[in-house]
């Protein structure tokens, strides 16, 4: 009887103790490129909003600057500038055309002119995808954009990013000819 007590009381300890759990790690990180230029996250393009979302983007505009510095400008002190074109992408990609490149070539030439002007490369995306992949997206194209900026001589500190995924269309028409538009980033400036 009094093993059995023993056991009992032995189990009601480890019942009630429960076990350690572990830590569960809730810091966002960025998603790396894959060779074809698609999220490594997603196997297949969005097509609707069940798709499975990377966890770099949950449920926030990304906003960064890559030079370590803390203080950055926030999007509502930047302007619009018709010197400064935008840049558009495919369909579920982050990649620079040779077309946008010309158009990014030419801004970098108006950034080393105005050196004293920051610039916001605001990242963008179609409807089709989950609020979540479309602010991840928006975040990768605006991230091509400035390495694309910074291997072109401009300094990585007067340039900070962020992404609207689907949230700021250019157009609201639920169409491709429509969608082009929307997949763009978009640039606005700042005097230092």
């Amino acid at each position: 009887m009094r093993s059995i007590l023993a056991v009992h009381a032995t189990l009601l300890v480890l019942l009630l103790s429960g076990c350690a759990k572990q830590p569960v790690s809730t810091q966002a990180s960025a998603l790396a490129p894959s060779p074809s230029g698609a999220p490594d996250a997603v196997s297949s393009p969005p097509t609707g909003r069940t798709q499975s979302a990377p966890p770099s983007a949950a449920s926030r505009p990304v906003a960064g600057r890559t030079d370590g510095t803390s203080a950055r400008p926030a999007p509502r002190e930047f302007s619009e500038t018709s010197a400064l074109k935008d840049i558009y992408f495919d369909f579920d990609k982050y990649d620079l055309r040779p077309s946008d490149t010309k158009s990014l070539e030419a801004n970098a030439g108006w950034m080393k002119a105005n050196g004293s002007h920051l610039v916001l490369i605001e990242g963008h995306a179609d409807e089709r995808g989950t609020d979540a992949y479309n602010l991840a997206l928006g975040e990768r194209r605006a991230q091509a954009a400035m390495n694309y900026l910074v291997a072109q001589g401009i300094r990585a500190g007067r340039i900070t990013i962020v992404s609207y995924g689907e949230e700021r269309p250019a157009c609201k028409e639920h169409n491709e000819a429509c969608w082009v538009r929307n997949r763009r980033d978009h640039f606005l400036t700042k005097a230092e």
